[in-house]
């Protein structure tokens, strides 16, 4: 790859929990996502609702990231997630489980909302979405939510929802929302090592009809 660096400075970066500091209690202790007295911060009330969904709305938490470096107003999460499942954006199953996020209705949600251009990269290198990064351009790609320890062997691909904002030649800068520091926010690794975690799907976000 021999794309430019590119970096876009300054993107807000958000956690699916409620403060980043959080994190690691819920995630390596098992903590109660609640105990952070921050879990209301993003619009929820019932706390068994958060409890549910917090750890779901890694999309979501990226798309906030998005809207806020590009000043566009939108609800608390709370209210994006409401608006999500009634454009099929999530699909609570009868299981219980919930099937999402699901990339062509949030595509389709998020243009008719936010006036942003989503495409859509089901079958796509990570070097060529890092290509495609630009002015106007950030991309939200799935990997393994292992990724938080990228010096650990992963189990799996996918599964999880990160936003990438920089590229250089040999790898990318990314916000990760279930991230553990040092592993959250303005994360840069090299190629070689996201590969093992990334799924080989994602999508370009843009503004304005050429989005580059």
């Amino acid at each position: 790859m021999n794309e430019p660096t590119l970096r876009h400075a300054g993107v807000p970066y958000h956690t699916q929990w409620g403060s980043p500091e959080w994190v690691r209690h819920i995630v390596e202790q098992q903590g109660d996502p609640c105990d952070d007295p921050g879990w209301r911060k993003s619009g929820f009330s019932d706390p068994e609702r958060y409890r549910f969904w917090a750890k779901r709305l890694c999309g979501l938490t990226c798309l906030e990231s998005a809207l806020d470096y590009w000043r566009i107003e939108h609800a608390p999460r709370a209210a994006l997630l409401d608006e999500a499942l009634r454009h099929g954006v999530y699909r609570v199953r009868d299981d219980g489980g919930v099937d999402g996020l699901i990339y062509r209705p949030f595509a389709a949600w998020v243009r008719e909302a936010f006036g942003v251009r989503v495409d859509v990269l089901p079958q796509a290198s990570l070097e060529e979405i890092a290509a495609r990064l630009g002015p106007r351009t950030l991309a939200i790609v799935s990997v393994s939510p292992e990724i938080r320890y990228p010096e650990r062997p992963n189990q799996r691909k996918g599964g999880h929802l990160i936003l990438l904002h920089g590229r250089d030649a040999n790898g990318v800068w990314f916000h990760n929302p279930s991230g553990i520091e040092p592993q959250q926010a303005d994360v840069y690794l090299p190629f070689a090592t996201i590969r093992r975690f990334y799924a080989g799907r994602g999508m370009m976000l843009g503004l304005g009809a050429g989005a580059d």
